[in-house]
């Protein structure tokens, strides 16, 4: 045998040592080739059992990549984006398309209220509030994606950030009416039945604000006409209450439109547990177009002011009705159109609006007593100016007869 007959078999051997030891490790060749004296040849490589080649293929398959890796989603919310009216203490929770990890990241709220996060059913987070969200509050859930966002048991993420909107619902018209009280801003004072609750005890207070306490209302003086009594109604939003707001609003720097939000909400909660209350007292206005014509304003139940007055004329009648001071100037440039189409520019003093735009305030006139305006209340310019600063944002302007 000749030199080269012996290294071509070496090299045989040393191939199939390699290609034993390949196959040991787990990798699948489709061919082994042998060196023989006759010459190089191709023959089939042993076969390999179907359960092994599925394992190899599926840990190195690309189509297993994704699979392992594919994104988290979220199948639903509640409550659902865009969704209003939600209870105070409502759980909110939020379903995935793949189990949890117990150690993954948690959705944010704002704004924050204490309460605790605890997943059900190993898809689905749901937080707990202990402590009421303020009502009317706009809440912002955020479900986080990406590496430090809610991690799936798989090791799966969301793609991008899940963000959902939502309202509270509004607050009890009856502890409105308490609070408005308790903050000296009614002509009503309210008493608590049993041990009043903590002014600082923030969650008792919220709470409040969805349960009221029991408790009586009773005036807090006995000189108030019959126009304004009438108008108390326990536990409904009626323009008495309406007026108490904007009084309140317009005091701490809120929108004066009477309606309740979050930011009077929290505002009453902030005064209460501080002792800030008004200490401007209640007015209240009461215009009778029977002539002759007058206006009579009490201050906490004290007539301060009774005057003669000019209301609209037929044409353009002061309107009869309850109605709260809605914006106020000291000086003024009505611009409108008489009767007669003539346009008219007038500088007034001491204006106050309470509907639409008609106002209480100075003009000069030769009498007072009498229909001279175009829906306006004219008042002398000595008696304007007295009658202003009781003419207070949300001051109630009754007009009768």
């Amino acid at each position: 045998m000749s030199a080269v007959h012996r290294r071509s078999r070496r090299r045989g051997r040393l191939l199939a040592a390699t290609v034993a030891s390949l196959l040991v490790g787990g990798a699948a060749l489709a061919a082994v080739y042998h060196t023989s004296s006759g010459g190089a040849s191709a023959t089939q490589a042993p076969a390999v059992r179907p359960s092994l080649l599925r394992l190899v293929t599926s840990s190195h398959h690309p189509s297993h990549r994704a699979a392992t890796t594919a994104a988290l989603r979220v199948l639903s919310t509640t409550p659902s984006n865009g969704a209003g009216g939600v209870g105070g203490t409502s759980p909110i929770s939020v379903t995935f398309s793949a189990a949890i990890a117990a150690d993954s990241a948690r959705p944010r709220i704002v704004p924050s209220v204490p309460g605790s996060w605890r997943t059900t059913g190993r898809a689905t987070m749901t937080f707990t509030p202990a402590a009421p969200f303020v009502p009317e509050s706009s809440v912002t859930l955020t479900i986080p994606g990406g590496r430090a966002g809610v991690r799936g048991i798989d090791g799966s993420t969301l793609r991008a950030s899940v963000v959902v909107d939502f309202g509270i619902e509004n607050g009890s018209v009856l502890r409105l009416q308490q609070l408005l009280s308790l903050l000296d801003y009614s002509p009503l004072a309210w008493t608590q039945a049993g041990p009043a609750t903590p002014a600082t005890d923030t969650t008792a207070q919220l709470e409040s604000m969805y349960a009221p306490p029991r408790g009586s209302f009773a005036w807090r003086q006995t000189g108030w006409p019959a126009q304004l009594t009438a108008l108390w109604k326990q536990g409904v939003y009626t323009t008495f209450t309406r007026g108490l707001v904007m009084s309140f609003q317009a005091d701490h720097g809120l929108i004066v439109n009477g309606v309740p939000d979050a930011g009077l909400w929290n505002d009453m909660l902030t005064s209460l547990a501080s002792g800030v209350v008004n200490t401007g007292g209640y007015n209240f206005a009461l215009a009778d177009k029977v002539a002759p014509q007058t206006l009579t304003i009490w201050h906490d139940g004290a007539v301060v002011l009774h005057t003669a007055a000019n209301t609209g004329i037929p044409q353009s009648p002061t309107p009869s009705g309850t109605f709260p001071v809605y914006a106020r100037y000291r000086t003024y440039v009505m611009h409108g159109k008489n009767p007669d189409g003539v346009a008219y520019a007038d500088l007034v003093q001491y204006v106050a609006y309470f509907y639409d735009g008609d106002a209480v305030h100075f003009f000069p006139r030769a009498d007072y007593g009498i229909p001279q305006s175009l829906g306006c209340i004219e008042l002398p310019l000595a008696q304007a100016a007295v009658a202003w600063p009781y003419l207070a944002y949300g001051t109630l302007v009754t007009v009768v007869n």
